[in-house]
């Protein structure tokens, strides 16, 4: 009998004692009992039919008139509103419905508050977000913001959206990411919408080689600089074709002051974004259409993630009825189409961010020197909270050229001379970025998008424009430097006053190609103008590829179709294989190879340079030719130099490979013997046959492109199990279809402009951000195979349309 009792109490403590282990957070770990429990937990997040009702009627606080809302076979929602207020609103309780979780995350990403949710493991990344202004950033952009009537109504309608949806859950209701990281989701405001535009920029214009530079300078001098990092390409086919017409009297650039040679540093900004992000955009105009009218095509490369990036909806109310993809959290459509016009962007990558080198007057770091003063420097206080631990303090130091990204964690090139960079960036000035979409989800005409165009400030980017009147364009738009040449490609003296940006390159005065005698428009993140353009834009954008063959191809084209705009989106062919293979193939004599490695010599002489995903030759020449890029510089410009630097760009070394056979830069002056380029060249060979080899077994069909390049679309916080890997999908870096191995088209869309546009789209994902919901990843295997189905355009939310699945009306309580 006591024996009982004993048993019965031990049991008795251990549940006790194991339920409140499942149901507390422990550290970083959350509470799994909550997350398990079939009453509150992940469970409950599973989609049935009766979580999406075909027809009801909601009633929501703060609408001034009903709202009816059609959602297609895609789940995509068709909002009719009556008024700007309710058109926003509903816009925000949707995207919240579908993407809450999604939204929260990244506007504490970009924060700097993902240790609050995730624990001390991302300390690191918060500091660096605070201290790259990213708040203080978003902060000056909502002002402007809020100063125009129209994108404050947008904005604040928007956030009581979020917050009329947020405040209709309960815990149970909760996404299942919210579960699993035991937090709960807060208030949604304005400032929130602006934060994730500031990420975008970051994303988008967040990477800088100024510092990598300033080593190279230091250690090698001005002519290697020059020769190695050109600020032109040999290779190059810009944006605006060489010899368009200029219509305006530039103001002139600031002087050139004297030289500046920056301390060397070994620390460089960290967390940058991915070097291949970028995009694709081209239309073709009337004389080149089948239609009679121009036809355009956008496909923004970006990291691939589930929630995707994009969240796809059409919005109508009075003088307004708009299709395209939003971010999820900010109000206005990004990209898309209305009755009359079309528009998409890619990015510009003009140098808007520069690092000025800062004197401080002593250890206490309260004043620094500028133009002979002494000036008092702005401390900010960062409190920083961490799951799991006390909050941190952190005191981020400002200068009028911004503020100090590093300071204590710093490696100085000097025990007795540390070095201390302040970031100017064009993110961090005010600007209206919501009015430019606001105007062109309006826009009826070309001189709509021109005045559109004057708002933006960052991330710079290339507009391009088609309409039913027949123009086509393309402006590489932005709040641009006024600088004098290369004034920041290295770091530039935060002392003296000459080293400021002076002032902006007029807004129109941007670059422009309007109505082009080619009868097209393109950008795929090149250079975006000639050397005969006046004012100095950056020294080096994305390689010339992409660019080049959507060029060739447009050019060639007759009586074009969605169709062949979509298949040039898909287009997998390489020119710098093209370009380069045949050059190192002759480079290695076959008698040099092993039976192994001659027939990977044979399979290469067999490869048409298609970068298709059952392709063998694509997975040996990538490897082959990165390594020798590898084994020409490493030594010169690597880590084991000790210094911080980047190696000469990709145009740079085919130019060596090609015709400098006798450069200095070839032997690797790490070994005793002297190297030439085919020691190199069958060196590397050797090495990527024996890297695939060690994968995959000798040559065989495993050594397809998509099995060694393996694009993952992952869950936005990687958690495992929510994603998708190892995609069958060609393309790659230089490739029309830029997928990686984590990035790639992040949202294909074709409009064909006319009486009646038709346009047709997708992403690689689904409008749901439920892993629970069928349409979390529907759109993925259509988006793998290359389909771009038609998009539901409705003029009336009573129109019929056989794709129309629910109904839904909204109305105030």
């Amino acid at each position: 009998m006591v024996f009982r009792w004993i048993k019965f109490a031990v049991a008795f403590v251990l549940t006790v004692a194991l339920t409140w282990v499942l149901h507390t957070s422990h550290g970083t770990v959350p509470p799994f009992g909550k997350f398990l429990s079939p009453y509150v937990g992940f469970w409950r997040d599973g989609e049935t039919a009766a979580d999406f009702p075909k027809r009801q009627e909601l009633a929501l606080p703060a609408l001034q008139q009903p709202v009816q809302v059609r959602f297609d076979d895609q789940r995509v929602a068709h909002v009719f509103a009556q008024n700007d207020h309710d058109l926003y609103y509903t816009q925000g309780y949707l995207t919240a419905r579908d993407r809450l979780w999604q939204m929260d995350f990244m506007t504490h990403v970009a924060a700097g508050r993902l240790s609050e949710i995730v624990g001390p493991e991302r300390l690191e990344m918060d500091r660096f977000f605070r201290r790259m202004g990213m708040v203080y950033g978003a902060q000056r952009s909502l002002d402007s913001m809020m100063v125009d009537p129209r994108t404050r109504l947008a904005l604040t309608a928007y956030s009581d959206g979020v917050n009329a949806y947020i405040t209709s859950l309960s815990p149970k209701d909760y996404p299942f990411e919210y579960k699993l990281l035991n937090y709960a989701p807060e208030p949604w405001e304005p400032l929130k919408s602006a934060l994730l535009l500031k990420l975008m920029a970051f994303d988008l214009s967040g990477r800088s080689d100024d510092l990598r530079l300033s080593n190279a300078l230091g250690k090698y001098g001005p002519e290697v600089v020059k020769d190695l990092f050109p600020d032109y390409p040999r290779l190059e086919d810009p944006i605006v074709p060489v010899g368009s017409p200029r219509t305006f009297t530039p103001v002139p650039p600031p002087p050139t002051p004297a030289g500046f040679e920056a301390a060397m540093s070994g620390k460089v900004p960290q967390n940058e974004p991915a070097p291949d992000l970028g995009s694709n955009n081209f239309a073709v105009g009337a004389g080149k259409s089948a239609t009679g009218y121009p036809i355009l095509a956008n496909d923004p490369h970006l990291q691939l993630n589930l929630p995707s990036i994009w969240y796809q909806m059409q919005l109508s109310a009075p003088g307004l009825n708009v299709y395209g993809v939003s971010i999820p959290g900010a109000p206005t459509l990004i990209i898309g189409f209305n009755q009359d016009v079309a528009w998409g962007v890619t990015n510009t990558g003009a140098d808007v961010m520069d690092w000025y080198q800062i004197k401080f007057k002593d250890a206490t770091k309260r004043e620094y020197q500028y133009a002979g003063r002494w000036l008092p420097v702005r401390r900010v206080v960062e409190r920083l909270k961490i799951k799991g631990q006390p909050d941190r303090l952190d005191t981020v130091l400002y200068t009028r050229h911004g503020p100090i990204v590093y300071d204590h964690d710093e490696k100085p090139f000097s025990p007795q001379t540390p070095v201390h960079h302040a970031l100017r960036w064009t993110a961090h000035d005010g600007a209206n970025e919501v009015l430019t979409f606001y105007l062109l989800n309006r826009a009826h005409a070309y001189p709509d998008y021109l005045a559109a165009l004057t708002h933006y400030g960052s991330p710079a980017q290339n507009f391009i424009f088609a309409s039913n009147q027949k123009d086509i364009a393309i402006r590489p738009n932005g709040r641009f430097p006024l600088k004098w040449n290369d004034q920041g490609k290295f770091i530039l003296d935060g002392t003296d006053s000459a080293y400021d940006w002076h002032g902006w390159i007029p807004a129109a005065q941007n670059p422009l190609s309007h109505n082009p005698k080619r009868g097209f428009v393109s950008s795929a993140n090149q250079t975006p103008v000639g050397p005969e353009y006046p004012y100095y834009l950056g020294w080096q954008f994305s390689l010339w590829d992409r660019g080049h063959r959507i060029n060739e191809r447009l050019a060639r084209m007759r009586r074009a179709t969605p169709d062949s705009l979509r298949l040039l989106q898909l287009d997998n062919f390489g020119i710098n294989a093209q370009l380069m293979l045949p050059r190192m193939l002759a480079l290695v004599a076959p008698t040099q190879l092993k039976p192994a490695e001659q027939r990977v010599y044979q399979e290469l002489q067999r490869w048409r340079y298609n970068y298709d995903p059952d392709e063998l030759g694509p997975s040996i020449y990538e490897l082959w030719y990165n390594q020798l890029i590898k084994r020409i510089w490493e030594d010169d410009f690597g880590k084991q130099t000790g210094l911080e630097m980047r190696y000469p760009n990709r145009d740079r070394t085919n130019t060596l490979i090609l015709h400098q056979p006798n450069s200095p830069w070839i032997d690797d002056k790490l070994t005793p013997e002297k190297e030439t380029l085919p020691d190199l060249a069958l060196q590397s060979l050797r090495w990527a046959t024996d890297s695939l080899t060690r994968k995959f077994g000798p040559l065989n069909d495993d050594w397809h492109w998509a099995n060694q390049k393996s694009t993952d679309i992952l869950h936005l916080a990687q958690l495992p199990g929510f994603g998708h890997l190892d995609l069958n999908v060609g393309g790659g870096v230089g490739i029309v279809n830029a997928i990686t191995e984590r990035n790639g088209p992040s949202w294909r869309m074709v409009v064909a402009l006319g009486p009646q546009p038709k346009a047709y789209g997708l992403f690689p994902g689904g409008q749901s951000g439920n892993p629970g919901s069928r349409y979390y990843d529907n759109m993925i295997a259509p988006w793998v195979q290359g389909e771009l189905p038609e998009l539901v355009f409705l003029q009336k939310p009573n129109e019929r349309n056989e794709r129309i699945r629910a109904a839904w009306k909204l109305t105030t309580k």
